[in-house]
């Protein structure tokens, strides 16, 4: 049965404009994406089974742009207006942090790294740079690995810092394994990161470590 003929209280648009986002199912909100099912299946259907094959909602919208174009009732169109939707959540949440005391905001601070690292295939190693009072000046993606790791230079995070004028920064990388636990490695790094950039007054805040679903901050296990 086609939604269109739904009660209307269950259809997802009219769901979602009633009750609120937060009250759909995942497939509900990406029945709303996809707008339109294919031949013999509603919307709700295409996005259960995609759900289905997929194991989850994260899963599928981190999917590259092969497999997700190859998957029926998908394509070129729609990866083009997912990554559009993607993007405008991760500059939100970033225009959402610039506002905010990046120390009073450990939420939104974990969300937004969560947002932009937990779910590369490669480890990434980012920075948060921040002015005197702890507000954040700019984020940057400074060093990309493989699955297994990334070079980390700390003469080229120092760079950046004083490039920022940074007073502090918050250092971050993800661990594709999915385990947030660090490493002796992220801990010797963390360590070098912070001898050097005391040089020129500039002080590591946190060192976070992102995987999907999950973070660790080093500084609350006390290896700062």
């Amino acid at each position: 049965m086609a939604i269109s003929h739904w009660p209307r209280d269950e259809r997802p648009r009219e769901k979602l404009l009633l009750r609120g986002a937060a009250a759909l199912s995942d497939a509900e909100l990406l029945a709303i994406f996809l707008r339109t099912g294919v031949r013999g299946k509603s919307a709700v259907c295409l996005a259960r089974e995609l759900l289905t094959e997929y194991g989850n909602l994260r899963a599928l919208l981190a999917m590259d742009r092969k497999t997700f174009c190859a998957s029926h009732g998908l394509g070129e169109a729609k990866y083009a207006q997912l990554q559009a939707v993607l993007e405008m959540a991760k500059r939100h949440q970033h225009e959402a942090l610039i506002r905010d005391d990046a120390l009073t905001s450990p939420t939104r601070t974990h969300a937004y790294l969560q947002a932009r690292l937990a779910d590369y295939p490669n480890e990434v190693f980012a920075c948060l740079f921040l002015d005197n009072r702890h507000r954040l000046i700019g984020y940057e993606e400074l060093f990309r690995g493989t699955i297994d790791g990334a070079s980390v230079h700390p003469r080229e995070v120092v760079r950046r810092a004083l490039h920022h004028n940074a007073a502090a920064l918050i250092l971050a990388h993800n661990h594709p394994s999915g385990i947030a636990e660090p490493s002796e490695a992220d801990r010797r790094i963390t360590h070098r990161l912070k001898d050097a950039l005391a040089l020129v007054d500039v002080r590591v805040l946190d060192h976070l470590v992102v995987a999907a679903g999950s973070f660790v901050s080093m500084a609350e296990q006390g290896l700062l």
